[in-house]
């Protein structure tokens, strides 16, 4: 087992108030054989200063500066992280979170009891403070044919930093760096779309902070660029899942409530134009129609 080399990827852009105790908890890992390459976006404070005495310190820690040849973004510095791995396993961190100290070790104890591609834990979110609680290595199931459905839904939360990756996985699959919002699930379900299987554990192993500055709080405010994104990555992952013949009613309707809820009739337009049967594409412009009335709805009453 000690042989065996994990790459963590952390893309970092002006988070020295935040980066610090995330690398701390990386180095508090029980699993000890890692390299973390930090890749700074171009930013503007002082997190090399910050982290300076780290990487000194612990040589496991590598730090870069994104090339120009990469598109400015979190996709651009991952592909490029990607590139520079020396692992045989992957695995993503933000660099404001904190990781559990047994986050890498019950990764590699799910490779070690099953012939997988992947493992897959729980995240809990956070604010100021972290309840580090001492687990058990905990098994939920392996994963089948219904998991891509699973994940594309949200029914399983399969977000970038929960889950350990195969390096092979990335042999042939890097992240769109056009996208800035909802990267990580297309590129991920395209990666689950080839045949890849994997082990859910049911561990929460990492904790997100919850705070204004990030992606998902500027999406659920209706951050334009993010909304944009959200269409791109749908229409790829749209047209994969069609070249596969892996659509289905229920991702169908999942993505038609995206372009409700990004307010793209476009989208819409393009989701239902992958099914020629007319009984069915009545039935999703009566689901478009409910659901927009029912979003009027309930705009009017605030």
């Amino acid at each position: 087992m000690k042989e065996i080399k994990i790459t963590i990827i952390m893309a970092t852009y002006n988070r020295a108030h935040f980066i610090e105790e995330t690398i701390q908890s990386i180095r508090n890992q029980t699993y000890e054989n890692w390299e973390c390459l930090i890749v700074d976006d171009g930013g503007t404070d002082n997190t090399l200063d910050v982290i300076s005495p780290i990487l000194n310190l612990d040589k496991r820690f590598k730090f870069y500066v994104r090339p120009d040849k990469f598109l400015k973004g979190l996709s651009s510095c991952r592909n490029f992280g990607l590139n520079l791995a020396k692992g045989d396993y992957i695995i993503f961190f933000d660099d404001d979170d904190i990781v559990h100290p047994n986050n890498l070790e019950f990764c590699l104890n799910g490779f070690s009891i099953e012939q997988v591609d992947f493992v897959h834990y729980k995240l809990q979110s956070f604010i100021d403070k972290v309840d580090l609680i001492q687990q058990h290595f905990v098994v939920n199931y392996k994963t089948d044919n219904t998991f891509l459905e699973s994940i594309l839904t949200f029914k399983t939360s399969f977000v970038s930093c929960s889950v350990m990756w195969n390096k092979k996985c990335f042999k042939d699959n890097y992240f769109d760096e056009n996208l800035k919002y909802a990267e990580e699930w297309e590129l991920y379900s395209r990666i689950v779309s080839q045949g890849y299987v994997g082990l859910v554990l049911n561990n929460v192993l990492y904790y997100n902070r919850r705070h204004s500055n990030s992606n998902t709080s500027s999406f659920f405010s209706k951050s334009s660029l993010m909304y944009l994104s959200q269409m791109k990555a749908t229409e790829l992952v749209l047209n994969n899942l069609d070249r596969k013949k892996k659509l289905n009613e229920e991702i169908i309707k999942y993505f038609i409530s995206i372009s409700i809820q990004i307010n793209s009739f476009s989208l819409f337009a393009k989701i239902i134009s992958k099914n020629k049967n007319a009984a069915s594409l009545l039935k999703y412009c009566l689901f478009y129609v409910k659901h927009v009335l029912y979003k009027l709805k309930k705009e009017w009453k605030k």
